[in-house]
């Protein structure tokens, strides 16, 4: 399986592809959130997902802001692990009629796309600081706290919710 398309010569390129990646990545996770909203029962995840949405929208303004210094535009590349992640997202909210289990399973769903996103902002960060380039790393160590917040939020919704589930 071919990780990276296209010619990489340099770790600028590499890390100016990933914020495209990321671009694409934030903008699904904003068309993903108001179904989430709308499908949880539990009214703190529904309120969790209403705030992380308002917070993915300012990270899609700073990645943008971020891709326009780098390379005088903000277009993207498929980021085809959010894409997948989305999907199934998707088909487990079909899958789903109790609605107990469909939150947990909005739960799980909305914690592998954080995880996604932590593991993206911690290398777009790391690449941002070896680059020189401090106030993208500053503003992407800023989106990653936001997406650790958002994570141990659901960690502590699940809680609740999976002994609802389990009654």
């Amino acid at each position: 399986m071919k990780m990276f398309s296209g010619n990489i010569e340099d770790l600028r390129t590499l890390y100016i592809r990933n914020l495209k990646k990321a671009l694409d990545m934030e903008r699904k996770i904003t068309n993903t959130l108001p179904k989430m909203i709308e499908k949880s029962t539990d009214q703190q995840l529904a309120t969790a997902f209403h705030n992380h949405l308002r917070q993915t929208e300012g990270h899609v303004a700073n990645i943008e802001s971020l891709l326009r210094k780098a390379t005088g535009k903000s277009d993207t590349e498929a980021c085809k692990a959010m894409s997948s992640l989305v999907t199934e997202s998707g088909n487990s909210i079909k899958d789903t009629s109790n609605a107990t289990i469909r939150d947990i399973t909005l739960i799980a769903s909305a914690q592998q796309m954080e995880h996604h996103e932590m593991a993206i902002y911690g290398t777009l960060r790391t690449w941002a600081s070896i680059l020189g380039l401090a106030e993208d790393a500053r503003i992407l160590d800023s989106i990653l706290s936001e997406e650790k917040a958002a994570d141990k939020l659901l960690s502590s919704i699940s809680g609740e919710v999976n002994l609802q589930a389990a009654a």
